[in-house]
């Protein structure tokens, strides 16, 4: 078969795989990931894009190969506790507090983005993602406008914080 024979949608295609699936997954790991990372935080863009991306494939090979072999609900199942031990391993605890659940919590997010593209929409997952941010940024602005969002566990965490 010569190269001339070959059409450009043979070679670019990714089937079972949507490019404009793969792009919506990235582009909604970069939405997060950047908050995260101009923010100094864990789980930035690579990290973000790429549980996303990830999430996204395991669950189109799940449902491509479904009616052969098993039923997709457990692929999501398996994903979500790889993703729960992922969340789990940047968690710390320090003098007390526990640091990074927000970032594992983001994780768990991250995934459900990945899934809802696979599964739903792509456009319910950029929204998805923007109000995954807003709740990211928005705790942020009322932590700093009120300290009745800063006590307990918090108050440790940024006396911790202001040591370092």
């Amino acid at each position: 078969m010569s190269l001339e024979s070959v059409s450009l949608n043979a070679i670019f295609s990714i089937a079972p795989y949507s490019w404009g699936a793969i792009a919506t997954a990235i582009f909604c790991g970069v939405i997060v990931g950047l908050e995260r990372q101009l923010r100094g935080k864990p789980v930035g863009i690579r990290t973000s894009a790429l549980i996303v991306l990830g999430t996204y494939v395991f669950i189109a090979s799940s449902m491509f190969v479904a009616a052969e072999i098993t039923d997709p609900s457990r692929i999501i199942g398996q994903v979500i506790t790889g993703i729960g031990f992922l969340g789990a391993g940047v968690m710390l605890s320090k003098d007390g507090a526990v640091v990074g659940v927000t970032s594992a919590a983001t994780i768990w997010a991250l995934a459900a983005v990945g899934v809802c593209i696979a599964i739903i929409d792509s456009y319910v997952a950029i929204k998805l993602s923007f109000i995954v941010v807003a709740i990211l940024y928005g705790v942020d602005i009322l932590e700093e406008y009120s300290s009745a969002f800063t006590r307990g566990v918090h108050s440790k965490y940024n006396r911790w914080r202001k040591r370092e």
